[in-house]
């Protein structure tokens, strides 16, 4: 895959221009995407900015607002719908020097219903959702960077269906405003890139942080905590044995890896996920239903039939066990350093019909915590597994310096 890390050094080391960068990724997007559909939309040319992010195309998802690009939410209800400005994030690209390559392919909504990307190490397999696009266009190496946004786990799923890194950093470090919101007390925006050193360049960029570009940690003393999720279904065989497979890695690193227990406030934070999500959608997608209801595709439709059933009291009692779960989280925290989960399920589904199950991501959109996954092995069908590393709200630059620490174990011979 395209390094962001690697072009951005060239460019500034005047070995290659940052147009030609550009043109790079143009070439590979005309070739390739006609048949992944990673794009919805794309401007006539891609103008070079300054910045530490110069000769960097990005793709950003199709629900993101964009003063020179359509923003059409994966709905035809938005056909032809013109932001007269750039969100906040689209504009910290642009600061950074880097350039909107398009607009990438999203479920409508960043609901449930797949978008028409397919994903480019199998095609009749699920690519996730609902950032599909931006996952498939970073595997596909048609861009080195892409924005996501994940409500319950639509950034690190695509991406760990799709085999690339990305990170959902804690809970407003990337600004939302300006993103069609589906519940404003989970949506996070998220980075998808080729390794978690990646990742880190491109936040801390972003963001203005330098430290978020953290180095690679020492292994040497740190408390890992592997946590299955018991509150949740289990996944499938390959997705225990990444977990498996990451915390001997780990432990060969100098690690301690112990298996921890999740508190019972964290199992009911969990279930408080729904009936947030299902209030604030309704809130969100109240214009939607109510005046273009049968152009919703059905998943979405169906969904907010039930949704609309919630109460404000089961709003409130959700938004307090969110607060109760934060606190505990705060507390488990204290018995470990990182916890490494389940990235997803399982391999990509194989099917179109599914972007795939996000019950081992909501637990920590919901948190807010950063997550971080990178592509580990193969599953059975041949298709990437990858594993989740959490840390505590605000800890962003120890799970990027930890994740850069495990990539570089996983990469080096056997």
């Amino acid at each position: 895959m395209l390094s962001v890390r690697d072009i951005a050094r060239r460019v500034a080391n005047g070995e290659v221009s940052a147009q030609a960068a550009l043109a790079d990724s143009e070439r590979r997007i005309d070739e390739r995407d006609g048949d992944l559909r990673a794009f919805a939309a794309r401007p006539e040319s891609l103008s070079v900015g300054e910045g530490p992010l110069s000769g960097i195309a990005v793709g950003v998802k199709d629900i993101i607002d964009t003063a020179d690009l359509p923003t059409g939410m994966g709905s035809s209800i938005y056909d032809g719908h013109q932001p007269k400005a750039d969100a906040p994030i689209v504009m910290a690209l642009k600061a950074a020097g880097a350039t909107v390559a398009g607009k990438t392919q999203t479920t409508a909504f960043a609901f449930l219903d797949p978008a028409p990307t397919r994903n480019p190490h199998d095609p009749s397999a699920s690519p996730g959702g609902s950032s599909a696009g931006s996952a498939a266009a970073v595997a596909a190496s048609l861009v080195p960077l892409a924005i996501g946004t994940q409500t319950g786990g639509s950034v690190i799923r695509p991406a760990a269906y799709c085999g690339v890194a990305a990170i959902k950093p804690s809970y407003g470090l990337l600004p939302s405003v300006g993103v069609k919101p589906f519940s404003w007390s989970l949506d996070t925006l998220g980075l998808m890139a080729a390794s978690a050193g990646d990742l880190g360049f491109a936040l801390a960029a972003l963001t203005g942080r330098p430290d978020l570009d953290a180095p690679e940690a020492s292994l040497d003393g740190l408390r890992l905590g592997l946590c299955r999720q018991e509150f949740t279904d289990r996944p499938e065989p390959s997705c225990e044995g990444a977990l498996q497979r990451i915390a001997d890695f780990a432990r060969k690193g100098g690690a301690t890896v112990l298996d921890i227990a999740t508190p019972t406030e964290l199992a009911a934070t969990f279930h408080a996920h729904g009936p947030l999500q299902n209030w604030e959608a309704t809130q969100a997608l109240a214009w939607e239903y109510a005046t273009h209801r049968e152009d919703l595709p059905p998943k979405l439709r169906a969904y907010l039939d039930e949704a609309r059933a919630t109460t404000p009291e089961e709003y409130d009692a959700a938004r307090a066990a969110a607060r109760r779960g934060r606190h505990a989280a705060e507390r488990w925290f204290g018995e470990v350093d990182l916890v490494l989960t389940y990235a997803a399920p399982g391999e990509a589904p194989e099917t179109l019909a599914s972007t795939g199950d996000s019950k081992f991501n909501r637990l920590w959109t919901l948190l807010g915590t950063p997550c971080l996954t990178v592509p580990l092995m193969r599953g059975p069908r041949g298709l990437p597994v990858s594993f989740q590393l959490v840390g505590r709200f605000g800890d962003d630059a120890r799970v990027v310096a930890v994740a850069r620490a495990l990539e570089r174990l996983i990469l080096l011979p056997a």
